[in-house]
């Protein structure tokens, strides 16, 4: 009698753990990072509010005050940093602040602009409320650093300034940075080491290429986080 021929059994798929198909596990991707979680947490006694301008003008100088901030070992905040648009600004910014042991103001955009003469004054009425925080919870609750341009009349509509000794810079870079790190030197959650502001302004450079790769892939409105790792990798060690 004929043998039968063998019939070759179908080989099963292995089953492929969820978890590998999901693009985020891919080789060379991970899960996206946020404030407030892991090492981006932000523990308030080194961490700093910036509130600068956001214009193109100021661009570079912004870019100084983070970049130097990130160098001396502080988290560089700001109420762009949540991206939550369903949140008011104002309470976007009193978390910031309130979250924050420091904070950096310019107030070099409070001056007459345009055809209508018109002065911004988001930048003073933030740095109130920074005020209004180690006023009412003592001078261990909040500390910060004025910035004004050499000649900036911030006197003559912001008078109880007067005895606070804002720090002035000429609006270069190098200025700005020597004024943020020498400031943020000498606060008393300063780590051991820094590097000193003539390394940051030799490092700035790797920092504002990096930007602008995040540009090219982001456009004009970059994560805050992508921003502040971006620094991070730039660090002179």
């Amino acid at each position: 009698m004929a043998r039968r021929k063998a019939v070759p059994q179908k080989k099963k798929n292995k089953a492929i753990p969820r978890s590998s198909k999901d693009s985020r596990f891919r080789t060379g991707r991970r899960p996206r990072r946020h404030f407030g979680v892991g090492e981006l947490a932000g523990n308030p006694e080194t961490s700093v509010f910036i509130n600068c301008p956001f214009d193109a003008e100021y661009e570079l100088l912004f870019d100084a005050i983070v970049f130097a901030t990130t160098c001396c070992g502080f988290l560089a905040r700001s109420a762009l940093e949540s991206g939550n648009v369903a949140e008011p600004r104002m309470m976007r910014i009193a978390n910031a602040v309130f979250s924050s042991k420091y904070s950096i103001h310019d107030l070099s955009r409070c001056k007459g602009e345009g055809d209508q003469g018109l002065a911004r004054f988001n930048m003073p009425l933030e740095l109130g409320m920074a005020m209004g925080r180690r006023i009412a919870e003592g001078e261990d609750a909040h500390d910060w650093l004025i910035l004004v341009p050499e000649g900036h009349g911030y006197i003559q509509f912001v008078s109880d300034l007067a005895g606070y000794d804002p720090k002035t810079h000429d609006n270069t870079v190098d200025a700005v940075v020597r004024r943020v790190v020498v400031w943020l030197a000498t606060r008393k959650d300063a780590r051991w080491w820094m590097p000193e502001p003539a390394d940051v302004i030799t490092a700035l450079p790797e920092f504002q290429l990096r930007k602008a790769a995040l540009v090219q892939r982001w456009g004009d409105e970059i994560p805050w986080v992508d921003l502040v790792l971006a620094a991070r990798e730039c660090v002179p060690v």
